[in-house]
């Protein structure tokens, strides 16, 4: 699994977190709770997954002080990955980057960029702004 999969599956799976469902009140025959329940993940499934909300939720929850929507070293420390040059380098080349694996500002940059681009591009519901 690349750092672009760790990074897709802890935004993506906040959100299917959240949409569980919830055990019913009432007793109810083990057919139509498991319908019931199958039903409500493919429809959650099938929504667009808001990366910048579930950004927002995360970084509330947190102490630290982390520019997620421009730095990806502080996205990834947001998500609980390591943020190293390697890691970067590793998700660079996973991306395409074709600059020098260096950790420049330019390379970082890029990153966060096409981090979001991808997002995107594989079901999140994105802001523009935080793709181009």
């Amino acid at each position: 699994m690349g750092i672009f999969s760790s990074i897709k599956d802890a935004i993506f799976g906040k959100k299917a977190e959240a949409a569980e469902p919830v055990a019913p009140a009432a007793p109810s025959p083990v057919g139509s709770a498991l319908d019931a329940a199958t039903q409500a993940m493919a429809t959650a499934a099938a929504q667009p997954v808001d990366v910048e909300a579930i950004l927002t939720a995360e970084a509330a929850k947190t102490d630290q002080d982390l520019n997620w929507r421009t730095s990806i070293v502080d996205l990834m420390k947001l998500l609980g990955l390591d943020s190293s040059l390697a890691n970067r380098k590793e998700l660079a080349t996973e991306l395409g980057y074709t600059g020098a694996l260096d950790g420049s500002a330019e390379m970082n940059i890029w990153l966060h960029k096409a981090v979001m681009r991808e997002l995107a591009a594989n079901g999140g519901k994105v802001p523009a702004d935080l793709m181009d």
